[in-house]
């Protein structure tokens, strides 16, 4: 069948991943002014990085809100558009090794799906992720740069910002820690810096998202969620998770490379499409 292209395309960057016999030999991130730009650049600086062929590659599969732009086959090769929600779950178990996980894809918004022998099924979504991250910043501290706000963030204080439970209570509340949130930005300073608002807008969303995701795993009945997406790159944020799987109980994953998740899960959705005929061809 040759390579496998997963594509996973956004507004203005692409991942791409490249599988050989079901094995990851390459993950990339490409950015451009639009998707269709950012798809052609990612396919063509793969290309060229592993000096290849167009034969030598079998199809391209591609996914996200990006992929709608495309039409007709990318450079020549046969591409399929595969649905999001799938390449979501089928991405997490395999960057995860896990054959069941509830699967939490934080973009610029989250969606949250349950996959495993039975296939994916997408439980809930939020409009909570990226897109609030960067707005919240842009609006309250005049950052827009993902790479700034998440060095700023490192310096932060959430003392300054969030109301947490030993400040409205001395007494001692069973499976809550005194520093446990009971208000996100409930206790905001006016002497509160920008690292310190920035740290606060990361616990706001990555304890809104975790919160949800918790509950869709327990009423999923799974003990394990798997976290993919950009903002897992932010080390606060895996912090909070870390929080939220002590004080749960429950197993929080984010593998490595979670930031390709999706991108690999659209490539090994290939053979079921190109079997069944169950893609979308572009």
């Amino acid at each position: 069948m040759g390579i496998i292209i997963g594509l996973d395309i956004g507004g203005s960057t692409t991942k791409i991943v490249g599988l050989r016999d079901g094995q990851l030999i390459s993950q990339e991130l490409v950015h451009a002014s639009d998707p269709i730009a950012s798809a052609f650049g990612a396919l063509g600086k793969f290309i060229n990085q592993h000096n290849l062929s167009l034969d030598s590659i079998g199809h391209v599969m591609a996914t996200g809100v990006g992929a709608s732009y495309l039409h007709g086959n990318l450079l020549g090769i046969p591409t399929l558009r595969t649905p999001e929600f799938e390449a979501i779950g089928l991405g997490g178990l395999y960057i995860s090794g896990l054959s069941e996980a509830v699967v939490v894809s934080m973009g610029t918004g989250t969606a949250i799906v349950q996959a495993g022998e039975r296939g994916v099924q997408h439980l809930i979504g939020s409009g909570v992720g990226g897109g609030t991250l960067i707005g919240l910043s842009s609006r309250m501290i005049n950052i827009r740069d993902f790479s700034t706000f998440k060095e700023i963030a490192e310096h932060g204080d959430l003392h300054n910002v969030d109301l947490s439970i030993g400040d409205i209570t001395k007494d001692e509340i069973p499976g809550l820690s005194a520093d446990t949130t009971a208000s996100n930005f409930g206790k905001l300073t006016d002497t509160a810096s920008q690292a310190d608002i920035a740290l606060g807008i990361v616990n706001l969303v990555f304890q809104s998202v975790g919160t949800t995701a918790v509950l869709a795993a327990r009423l999923s009945g799974i003990r394990k969620i798997v976290f993919t997406g950009n903002l897992t790159l932010i080390d606060q944020g895996k912090r909070v998770l870390d929080a939220f799987a002590e004080l749960y109980n429950i197993s929080i994953i984010i593998p490595d490379g979670a930031e390709f998740a999706t991108a690999v899960g659209a490539a090994l959705c290939c053979p079921r499409l190109v079997k069944k005929s169950g893609g979308e061809n572009l």
